[in-house]
């Protein structure tokens, strides 16, 4: 029942916010994207943004959004984090939002903040496998392996036989002194990956 709420809440807004447009706003703003799809392929990304900053809507969630992805392309990691925030307050529940945060937010080195957007996306969509995995490497990253290895646990049992998963299980196992755990993972790395470089370095450190 909450899970429809929110969908109809996206809806709703959605609507509002393209519905009270006129016919030739609309037109516009369609236009403006087109062009900007085109400035964006060539690769100019600076004209691609300023044909949607001409038809810029703050209460519009798309034009926010497309605003972030063109500013963080064009290098202006800090103007496309203010559209990406912006779009989020719009749709909190948007996860394409929070996840494009993440790449001006990590180009800027901002961890704190990338950590605390994929705390956000699994507090909605608990079994999301990109954010356990991103979540997972940071943990990993910043030495702090009982919290990766929470990440990690709930992936592999998520895709048992997924590399990513049982890569990093296995590292983290290994840095957290669980020797026979890790060659077990790295073992099964092998299964999937034959040649594996990782896992033949992880499992030339177990003796």
């Amino acid at each position: 029942m909450e899970f429809l709420k929110r969908i109809y809440l996206v809806i709703f807004i959605i609507g509002i916010s393209f519905g009270n447009m006129k016919s030739q706003d609309k037109s516009n703003v369609i236009k403006a994207f087109e062009s900007s799809y085109t400035f964006e392929k060539a690769g100019t990304y600076n004209k691609a943004a300023e044909v949607i900053k001409n038809v810029y809507d703050e209460n519009s969630y798309a034009i926010n959004l497309r605003m972030g992805w063109l500013l963080y392309l064009s290098g202006s990691f800090n103007e496309s984090m203010t559209y990406y925030q912006r779009a989020m307050k719009l749709m909190p529940y948007s996860e394409e939002a929070k996840f494009g945060l993440v790449l001006p937010a990590s180009a800027l080195g901002k961890w704190d903040i990338v950590a605390n957007l994929y705390k956000k996306v699994l507090e909605v969509s608990a079994n999301n496998t990109t954010a356990l995995y991103k979540l997972g490497m940071i943990y990993y990253g910043q030495a702090n392996y009982t919290k990766a290895n929470e990440c990690f646990s709930k992936l592999i049992n998520l895709y048992p036989f997924g590399y990513d998963g049982l890569i990093m299980m296995a590292w983290t196992n290994f840095k957290l002194g669980k020797m026979n755990e890790a060659k077990v993972l790295f073992t099964k790395v092998l299964m999937l990956s034959p040649n594996d470089a990782s896992a033949f370095e992880g499992l030339g450190y177990i003796k």
